[in-house]
């Protein structure tokens, strides 16, 4: 039950994550990058205070705050104030697949900063990786150096990402996914709080509907699925978590065709599937051969 209970949160983080990623490209063209990342931590701090006051919960105890206050400021700060810029500069599928170069850069975090090492599959399936960015950076060279700017913020979105998750997963020992999550989107929300003058500009120009979105992203991209995924993550490594995200491209390359009328050209889906097979290759496991039994002695 506790297994199936992890996949159906890791389901609905997938999905809403998908979501995100249509989310900030319909909303690029009025918000700069910085003011979106603070209006969406803003609601989604301000839902889950509440989550966290109803729940009677409290504070996190001392021991998780280090982890916690990292992830706030590299996930839910600098990761999504780089996404933001990225998505204003590459379309949505594209994003979503050089930000899922992430598990694999979690696996090469967890070998320097844990100890786990770097077994040769990790270091192969990084090396697949990079030569996919190198295939979307390439596709996106015609759009002018913008565009490869923009393949850059995605990969700095990914990495601190990784970093993030990294951070997180010891916190959660000591942590429910609830206070990680509320306290890691209020940190993340006061390390932006230099763009709010930006974001009181742009909710004043934009059209309702875009601020709506805004909202959108904060309460359900960021405040539940923020949640689901720390729930699940208590529950499952940091690999199989990451490996979940594998399905995060195909969705949002699927709402970006129906909703923006966006699809990656053939070169970047090439390398962005590059770019997830090296994922692949880095998590996978190498088959162990059953030894034989030894002929009994007689």
């Amino acid at each position: 039950m506790p297994e199936k209970r992890a996949l159906a949160a890791a389901t609905v983080t997938v999905v809403l994550w998908a979501s995100a990623f249509v989310g900030i490209r319909a909303a690029a063209p009025h918000f700069a990058p910085g003011s979106l990342a603070l209006g969406r931590l803003l609601a989604g701090s301000l839902v889950l205070v509440v989550f966290l006051l109803v729940s009677k919960q409290g504070l996190p105890p001392r021991a998780a705050w280090r982890g916690i206050v990292i992830s706030g400021v590299l996930w839910f700060g600098v990761y999504m104030v780089a996404l933001n810029w990225g998505e204003q500069l590459v379309d949505a599928g594209t994003a979503a697949m050089l930000v899922n170069v992430g598990p694999a850069v979690m696996a090469l975090l967890a070998g320097w900063l844990l100890g786990e090492g770097f077994p040769p599959r990790l270091l192969l399936g990084i090396a697949i990786s990079f030569a996919g960015a190198v295939v979307v950076g390439v596709s996106m060279s015609g759009g002018g150096r913008s565009s490869v700017l923009g393949v850059v913020l995605c990969l700095v979105a990914a990495v601190t990402y990784a970093a993030g998750v990294v951070a997180q997963k010891p916190a959660l020992r000591y942590a429910s996914a609830l206070q990680a999550t509320t306290f890691g989107c209020v940190i993340g929300a006061v390390a932006c709080l230099p763009f709010a003058g930006q974001l009181v500009h742009d909710v004043a120009e934009a059209p309702a509907g875009v601020t709506l979105s805004v909202v959108y992203l904060g309460v359900f991209p960021t405040a539940v699925a923020f949640t689901t995924w720390a729930y699940a993550l208590a529950r499952t490594t940091a690999g199989r978590m990451g490996a979940t995200t594998y399905a995060v491209p195909v969705v949002v390359i699927l709402l970006s065709w129906v909703l923006l009328a966006e699809v990656p050209g053939w070169l970047a889906l090439a390398g962005g599937a590059l770019c997830l097979a090296g994922v692949g290759v880095s998590r996978s496991r190498p088959r162990v051969r059953p030894v034989e039994a030894a002929p009994a002695s007689r």
